[in-house]
């Protein structure tokens, strides 16, 4: 959990009416779907899902350059097979060493 999200819980939690960090009407909720549509209405976006912002999340930490193994383990991959038939190619270093065949300035000319 990022210290943002640890955040928000607490407050919920610290303005919380009952036991319950994310109720409604005094009770808990048992499921966001409702309230995630919603919220993707009111953003209007289309097409959005918890499975979008899954897939999302894990393009941003490949990305930024999170080894695959920690991005595996954050998706809860069995193993990072998985993670790097996906999302290597989001990683800024994925293929650099290969490109540097194609990189035609280092061509010499032949005489």
């Amino acid at each position: 959990m990022n210290d943002g999200a640890h955040t928000a819980l607490q407050e919920a939690h610290n303005g919380a009416l009952t036991e319950y960090v994310i109720e409604w009407n005094g009770k808990p909720v048992s499921s966001i779907k409702t309230s995630f549509r919603k919220a993707v209405a009111a953003a209007k976006l289309e097409n959005a899902s918890p499975h979008v912002l899954r897939h999302s999340a894990a393009v941003h930490l490949a990305a930024a350059g999170v080894p695959m193994q920690k991005i595996s383990q954050y998706l809860g991959h069995s193993n990072t097979a998985i993670t790097e038939s996906t999302y290597a190619r989001y990683a800024p270093d994925h293929l650099r060493e290969d490109s540097s065949i194609l990189d035609f300035t280092r061509i010499r000319k032949v005489q």
